[in-house]
């Protein structure tokens, strides 16, 4: 007896990694992820080696159900290692697992709201060839087929994510035709950055078998349309208990540096985005406020009312990577709620 596993891993591209993927064929019966095998590739096509030292290490870290093949067959998300087994330069995951662990104690959890764009034929899906349609107003949740453009992908999206495992807690369609999200989480750092990637890979080859593109672009059209972002809820045992832990947490993110040393790792083309308009603010200047999605980080206003729960910071680009926002976000508020005893 055989199965099919596909390795999935994020390769070296910059500014913004790609998705890379090829399928190992195992002897035996599927198994968890301990007995899986590492595996190489060729570094040099994916922007991770030269030629003259291009052998690079897949090394299992998450797996799931393959919804696509079904039956036995699975996917497996890879970390990228050198062949000393040290983690490549591209890995952002490794520097994650070292935050995640130590700040395990305050129990981060997350949900990130991943959006993005189909596109066909070099437009956005909705748009007539040659012009535009009519202006943003009717799309965001939007029912009807003058509006709503892409559903059949996104509910196929949405339950092969479902038949993987993964923790998705919503779909909707966005504020420009052909432009929707998902939602990932609540869930720990590594669990929804995990997840996270495996749900993209799932939306580009499901996307695939309809003919059309997603794109993870947080500009994707320009002028008067919103862009594409990530945006990031997050909380710690101590904020889902206390308003004070979420005060701190909102000062610390506007910290000295702080505000610039995150935005310029949330996502390349992030200033054509966070442009002050559109639900953002600028890129250059950090703000928080209750209910205000033209803040840097929302307080949403039932958190305020409770006096407890997450915040929502706005900032990270739809594509960003999500190893390394959640890393900043947990290192950055974490270390302010355990230097105020907040934990």
């Amino acid at each position: 007896m055989t199965f099919k596993a596909e390795y999935i891993w994020i390769d070296g591209t910059e500014p913004t990694a790609k998705l890379r993927s090829k399928t190992k064929i195992i002897a035996g019966e599927s198994a968890g992820l301990d007995a899986l095998p590492i595996w190489g590739f060729d570094g040099s096509s994916t922007n991770q080696a030269e030629g003259h030292s291009s052998d690079r290490v897949l090394k299992p870290v998450f797996t799931c159900p393959d919804p696509i093949r079904g039956g036995d067959d699975i996917l497996v998300l890879c970390e990228v290692l050198n062949i000393d087994f040290t983690p490549h330069e591209s890995n952002t995951r490794a520097a994650l697992r070292e935050v995640a662990e130590k700040f395990a104690s305050q129990e981060p959890i997350f949900g990130i709201e991943q959006e993005y764009t189909f596109f066909q034929d070099g437009y956005p899906l909705g748009f007539p060839k040659g012009g535009f349609p009519a202006p943003q107003g009717g799309y965001y949740c939007g029912v009807g087929a003058d509006e709503i453009f892409g559903r059949e992908v996104v509910e196929a999206h949405l339950e092969n994510c479902l038949e993987a495992g993964l923790g998705l807690s919503g779909i909707n369609a966005e504020v420009m035709p052909g432009q929707w999200e998902f939602q990932v989480g609540p869930l720990s750092p590594l669990e929804v950055s995990d997840q996270l990637w495996v749900a993209r890979w799932l939306l580009y080859r499901t996307a695939e078998d309809f003919g059309v593109s997603a794109t993870l672009d947080p500009k994707p059209v320009k002028g008067d349309w919103n862009g594409a972002g990530a945006h990031t809820n997050f909380s710690t045992k101590a904020m889902r208990e206390g308003y004070d832990a979420i005060i701190t947490a909102c000062e610390s993110l506007g910290e000295g540096s702080k505000p610039l040393d995150h935005v310029k790792n949330y996502g390349a083309g992030i200033d054509d985005r966070l442009t002050g308009l559109h639900e953002t603010a600028p890129w250059n200047e950090y703000s928080y406020g209750v209910s205000n999605r033209g803040a840097s980080v929302r307080i949403p206003w039932q958190v305020e009312k409770d006096g407890k729960g997450y915040i929502e910071d706005r900032r990270p680009n739809a594509n960003v990577d999500p190893y390394v926002v959640t890393r900043l976000i947990v290192d950055t508020c974490c270390s302010a709620l355990d230097k105020a005893g907040q934990v």
